[in-house]
């Protein structure tokens, strides 16, 4: 009997091997054969057993996020509005959120949500603006939605940061590169920033 590679298997049935492997683990799928090394194998009656089985509509993902813990009040009305556009929908859904910079990409929901896209456990990811999502990289995260089969859909399309949020990117930029360029504890370093601050405040007065 011809029997096909976990690789193979799950770019014929649309999934990742991750996602095998867990159904494997949850007792859903079991390989059809799994050599000494660990190797896993699906037969060809499995394919079609896989093709032909009902499957669960997935949940769609609204992400909304600001910068600062001072905007909690504004998070809530962004997760709110996100909200009643998914229920007009009839969208089935669920809210990761964020409190943190639109450059860190180690923002613990985005993360979440990169995970969900990368092992197809969504359908459609929703955003209010393109700037709760990432403040550079939209397009990269665009791409990874369309390669997964996942639909970025943005509510609204126009220009939203506030501009301190503008400000404390720009400055946590800055600060960035002056590390890099200068170390942490260097006057340089310190100088860089103040003025960088105070440029900032000057043109908000």
């Amino acid at each position: 009997m011809e029997l096909i590679s976990i690789g193979k298997f799950a770019k014929m049935v649309g999934v990742t091997p991750i996602t095998l492997r867990r159904m494997q683990a949850r007792g859903d799928f079991m390989p059809y054969h799994i050599t000494k090394s660990g190797t896993r194998y699906y037969s060809y009656e499995q394919l079609k057993e896989f093709s032909n089985a009902p499957k669960a509509e997935k949940l769609v993902v609204g992400y909304c996020r600001v910068s600062t813990t001072a905007q909690k009040d504004d998070l809530q009305k962004q997760i709110e509005n996100v909200k009643s556009y998914m229920y007009a929908k009839g969208y089935r859904f669920e809210i990761i959120s964020d409190i943190g910079s639109g450059i860190n990409y180690n923002n613990k929901g985005l993360k979440q949500l990169v995970n969900k896209i990368n092992n197809h456990e969504i359908s459609k990811v929703v955003i209010l603006y393109k700037d709760r999502l990432v403040r550079f990289g939209f397009e990269l995260i665009d791409y990874l939605c369309e390669i997964n089969g996942i639909e970025l859909e943005v509510i609204d399309n126009t220009e939203y940061s506030k501009e301190q949020e503008l400000t404390d990117d720009l400055i946590q930029i800055v600060t960035v590169f002056a590390n890099r360029l200068y170390g942490q504890r260097s006057k340089k370093t310190k100088q860089l920033i103040d003025e960088v601050k105070k440029n900032a405040k000057g043109n908000e007065n």
